[in-house]
């Protein structure tokens, strides 16, 4: 009988895939590459320094975008970052999809 973790490793394969089917296929195929098992060693190091990468976002080529993808890597790996993970990003790719909508149609994203 598969466990919880089971079920929480395919959950996150999942929204792993999602996110590499929107990406280009070099940065996919290295996205691949780090959450496969053969990336394990330098998974982690790299999801930490995407995230502090991330909070430098006001330098040139470092930016918001590392702090998503330093938690995603992190939690191939961590239990509770990938529970955490796992119920929060269908949440922010809801609002993302809105912002984008609204956007589109000049709504502007602050209403």
């Amino acid at each position: 009988m598969p466990t919880p973790e089971f079920h929480e490793k395919r959950k996150l394969d999942r929204l792993i895939e999602r996110l590499n089917d929107k990406l280009p296929d070099r940065l996919s195929s290295i996205v691949s590459w780090l959450v496969s098992p053969s990336g394990m060693l330098i998974r982690l190091p790299l999801g930490i320094l995407f995230i502090i990468g991330g909070f430098f976002s006001f330098l040139p080529l470092l930016g918001f975008w590392m702090l998503p993808l330093g938690i995603l890597l992190i939690a191939v790996d961590v239990p509770p970052v990938r529970r955490w993970v796992i119920r929060t990003w269908p949440k922010i790719e809801a609002r993302w999809r809105l912002y984008r909508q609204r956007k589109a149609r000049g709504d502007g994203a602050g209403k």
